[in-house]
This record gives structure tokens, sequence and C-alpha cells, in this order.
């Protein structure tokens, strides 16, 4: 019973985690109605690598596409660093009903590594 009951909090502890997390990708598969975030480029990566001590933070240049009931509504270029941080927030969540934390893109650099540009994606995190 104790597994049973540990294995149901596991899934629902994951599953309120999934709603609370949007992932924005380059795939054009785009939903009927409603509204549809695009990741169009990414460039200027200067993020600091993981496993690397750096001066500066960095940050990273992206390029969003809108689509509202499958119509392109705008292009939004955006660079992600810790100064315009707000403003993004804020440039987002005219697209979400909900009240956004934080929005970062994903994968990390790492030393040596190159991202391929489909691994890239927007974490959009929604606050509780």
């Amino acid at each position: 019973m104790k597994k049973l009951l540990t294995l149901a909090l596991l899934f629902f502890s994951f599953s309120f985690y999934a709603q609370n997390e949007i992932k924005v990708t380059s795939k054009k598969c785009l939903p009927k109605k409603g509204y549809h975030l695009r990741l169009k480029s990414v460039f200027d990566d200067s993020r600091c690598p993981e496993g690397v001590n750096c001066i500066w933070a960095g940050e990273v240049s992206i390029v969003v596409e809108v689509y509202k009931d499958k119509k392109f509504v705008e292009e939004q270029k955006l660079t992600l660093n810790s100064k315009n941080r707000e403003e993004n927030l804020q440039w987002f969540s005219k697209y979400f009903s909900k009240k956004l934390q934080s929005v970062e893109l994903l994968p990390y650099p790492r030393q040596g590594k190159i991202i391929k540009f489909k691994s890239h994606y927007l974490s959009a995190i929604f606050a509780n």
C-alpha cells in the first residue's frame, strides 16, 4: 500500500510540474485555435557555458513568431539576459493567461559542445 501511495504521489507531482511549464520549440505544428509561439532562430549566444568561470553571465538573442488561429500575428526579436528579464516576461505574458515566473532558452551551453538549433527550446515557467 505504501508503494502504491508513493507512486501515486510521484505521478501527481510530475503532472503538476508539467502543467506549470510550456516549451516553445521550432516545430511548425500549429493548434487550430488560440495562440501558438514558435522559436524561429537563436543567435549571439554568449551565455557562460556550464563548468566555466566567467566574469559576465552572458546573453542570448532569439526570434519568436506568434500565430493566432494559424494566422501569423508578429515576429519579435528578444535578448534574454538579467537586465531585460521583466521586459521579456511582459512580452510573453501577452500570450499566456497564467502569470509567468521565468523564460529561458535551454539547453544551456556546455564547453566544447555545439547545440543544434532543433535541440533549443524556450522554457516558460508559470508562478503557482
